[in-house]
This record gives C-alpha cells, structure tokens and sequence, in this order.
C-alpha cells in the first residue's frame, strides 16, 4: 500500500505549487521584489477577477502598483483572444491568450516578450491542472491562490474536485 501512496505522489508532484496565498491581492509583492523576481505572470479568471468579468478597479491598482515597484507583468491565458485583450488592456499589460494550459510554451513566451529570465519570474493562478502544472513545466515558481468564486463553469468544477485529491497528497507528503 505504501508503495502505491509513493507512486501516486510522484504522478501529482509537477501539480503542486511552490506557494500558497490566499489570494493575489495579498502575496507580498515587495519581498519577492527584494528575493530578485522582475516578472509576475497572472492567469486572469478567479486568479484577478470572476470568469468572464472585466477588470475591477483593485485589479487595475494592483497593476499599477506592481508596475511601480519594477514588476513586468504577462497576463496568459486559455481564453480566447477578445476576452484577454480587453482585461490586459484595461490593465495596460501585454498577453498571451489560448495558451493551452498546462503547456508551457504560453510561459515561455511571456518570459521571451517580459525580457526576464525562468528563475527572476513567477506565476499566480487558481488552478492546478493549468496554472500550476503549466509554470511547474516551464521551470518558473508558481504561487496558487485560493478561486475568487465559488460559482464556476462546470469544467472548472470538475477540476477542482480533482484538485482536492491532488491537495490531499501534497498535504500528506509534508
């Protein structure tokens, strides 16, 4: 049994995070800032703002505020082009969109147009199956925060009770 247990836990190591937070709104910014990191690469839906909604008057400030600390920052995402658009423009922040998360080529590119390297850029999203595995693939640190919402698209729903179980095991290898 305890053989299968290890098996299991090496399938779900590149879906663990590096970080935790509890939102993006509260991971300290200037530490990372001082710890060498230059380029932050944010997943937009419930990672920024509820699926499908615009840019919120915190999500532009907190824009601006890692602009002003010396922050380049990539928006990538699996929407389509118009719905990333109009949020990094909003934001003022270049994109890449149908990035086929968990693929990291969506992550290599952002780090390419950021002009930062792998190890001075990190990621932020809510999901382990994309944002996570995909900055795990590339090499880059990664922060999970906790889905703004709980109302989600049902793919998503069937994602996150997957990542319940993925969660478990990070929990119990600690």
């Amino acid at each position: 049994m305890k053989l299968m247990i290890l098996r299991k836990k090496s399938i779900f190591r590149n879906l663990y995070p590096k970080s935790f937070a509890a939102s993006a709104y509260s991971i300290d910014y200037e530490k990372l800032y001082k710890k060498g990191y230059r380029g932050i690469i944010f997943d937009i839906d419930n990672t920024l703002v509820g699926h499908d909604k615009p840019a919120t008057e915190e999500s532009v400030e907190l824009a601006m505020r890692l602009k002003d600390i010396g922050f380049r920052l990539m928006i990538v995402s699996n929407n389509d082009e118009p719905r990333v658009k109009s949020f990094a423009d909003e934001l003022g922040i270049p994109y890449v969109f149908k990035a086929k998360k968990p693929s990291k080529d969506g992550y290599l590119k952002a780090v390419l147009l950021m002009g930062t390297t792998l190890k001075t850029t990190f990621a932020v999203g809510d999901q382990l199956i994309t944002d996570i595995w995909g900055a795990n693939r590339a090499g880059i640190f990664n922060i999970r925060v906790n889905p703004l919402y709980k109302e989600e698209p049902p793919k998503i729903v069937f994602k996150r009770k997957l990542e319940k179980i993925i969660l478990f095991f990070y929990r119990h290898e600690r």
